[in-house]
């Protein structure tokens, strides 16, 4: 065992369950190395495994890269049935007693706010889950429930009932005091945070030193996004929006969401001719390793903030196509548009592009 995987002993525990999140804690890792305030670069990586088998490829490809890095990886099947989260639980609960340190990748995930409940460590970290980590944070901040931006507003159901509790213990692990510590790592653009909250900005420096630089195409590459999965923008207009903007910037190869759907896929190859890329790690590895278009196209996404510090140094550029409120489904958040233009608003070293037309 690797000095750094028997460093452990510093009880840092991470709980994942994207590889988003899992490529955060490497990057959280990789610059906390050398800090002794915070001797965060040993720990134990808990993947709390979804179901989803893309997502699950590319957790796995990311756990090796972990064990690569020379941290403990530990594998949960935490949603294989109706006993999992029992076990799962079950068996934590020891590493949770002993853990000085948490790190988690979704503040949202009432399995993350379910075992919060059973540590009482003092140093907290939050590592980036995309554009969510905003929110989190401006919720945190709003003293509010923590709910995800796409669900709709309005009463909540049975089961948001029944978890409150939970949920509200978790809150209050999260709000930092004169014996707690909260950290949130991220490179999204976070304004103003509660007090006591310290943010530390993620610069990809472990990506970049570890990938690339990338071989650049001359043609435009455009990047999915699960919107439409989510119930936020409607699939026709979607389909729309991807065939206009591929013909306008020549883009021939989509790097589809890991949410994606298989059917939404196969019609986009159809009716666009563009070639369907699932990719086996998250972009931002895919995109350093390369080859990778000059011009990358995306709309409203976490990618939109990621990428352009993952690509630093090259001449790739990345451009946003803004969200149009015609293409919102009647289900979509009231928050749904406001929050996707701030997401394009806020990015930084992006070229915007308006909406285009799906009339």
């Amino acid at each position: 065992m690797s000095p750094r995987a028997g460093s452990a002993g510093s009880h840092t525990l991470a709980f994942v369950e994207s590889p988003v999140q899992l490529l955060n804690v490497l990057e959280w890792a990789h610059a906390h190395a050398h800090n002794d305030a915070a001797p965060g670069a040993g720990l134990t990586l808990v993947v709390l495994s979804p179901n989803d088998p893309m997502t699950r490829g590319q957790l796995r490809r990311m756990a090796e890269l972990a064990r690569d890095e020379g941290h403990a990886v530990r594998w949960e099947e935490a949603r294989g049935g109706t006993t999992a989260p029992f076990h799962t639980i079950g068996g934590l609960t020891p590493l949770l007693r002993r853990a000085r340190r948490i790190v988690m990748g979704d503040p949202f995930s009432r399995y993350v706010q379910l075992l919060l409940t059973i540590t009482r460590v003092q140093d907290l970290v939050v590592v980036d889950d995309g554009t969510a980590t905003m929110e989190f944070v401006a919720q945190l901040a709003r003293g509010e429930r923590l709910v995800r931006w796409h669900r709709r507003g309005g009463r909540p159901g049975p089961r948001d009932v029944l978890f409150a509790p939970v949920s509200a213990a978790a809150r209050r692990r999260l709000t930092p005091s004169d014996s707690r510590t909260v950290e949130v790592f991220s490179s999204m653009p976070i304004e103003s945070a509660p007090d006591g909250v310290r943010i530390t900005a993620n610069d990809f420096s472990w990506t970049r030193a570890r990938f690339g630089p990338p071989r650049i195409t001359k043609t435009a590459d455009m990047v999915g996004t699960s919107l439409v999965e989510t119930g936020v923008v409607d699939p026709d207009r979607y389909l729309e929006a991807v065939r206009a903007l591929a013909k306008a910037h020549g883009a021939t190869r989509y790097f589809a969401h890991r949410r994606e759907s298989v059917d939404k896929l196969h019609r986009l190859a159809a009716e666009t001719g563009l070639e369907i890329v699932r990719p086996d790690l998250p972009l931002e590895l895919i995109a350093r390793r390369g080859p990778i278009g000059r011009t990358i196209l995306s709309f409203p996404s976490t990618v939109v903030h990621t990428l352009p510090l993952a690509l630093v140094g090259t001449d790739v550029r990345v451009a946003v196509c803004d969200i149009d409120p015609s293409w919102l489904t009647q289900n979509a958040s009231p928050r749904a548009q406001g929050f996707l233009s701030g997401v394009t608003g806020t990015a930084r070293d992006i070229h915007r592009l308006s909406a285009v037309s799906t009339v």
